[in-house]
């Protein structure tokens, strides 16, 4: 799936105030809502991360976000961040196996 890179407006240097924007549709196809979290890798990273999505702002119609310093820092390192204002990366999220998923750079 096609995600798009997200910030609160901060643009940490540390990474902090980032994630990634799931859609209506992926989100209901690909996620369930008796997952409490999501296990995520990163590509060129070794192991998962654990993100909550036990929440109400990930199954409400407005935010819909995976959020971790961790992600933040991954899209530092690779020159993703910070994006032109309006203008964030895509990204390619795949789930690997029930709440595993594998977030690519889209090069």
């Amino acid at each position: 799936m096609i995600v798009t890179a997200w910030n609160n407006g901060s643009h940490n240097r540390n990474g902090n105030g980032y994630g990634i924007k799931i859609s209506i549709q992926d989100r209901d196809r690909y996620f369930h809502a008796e997952w409490k979290t999501i296990l995520l890798t990163l590509e060129g990273e070794l192991g998962f991360l654990e993100i909550n999505i036990n929440k109400t702002s990930f199954w409400n119609t407005t935010c819909r976000e995976l959020i971790s310093v961790e992600i933040g820092r991954w899209l530092i390192k690779h020159g993703l961040a910070p994006w032109p204002k309006g203008n964030p990366p895509k990204l390619i999220l795949t789930q690997l196996e029930g709440n595993k998923f594998q977030l690519n750079t889209r090069n």
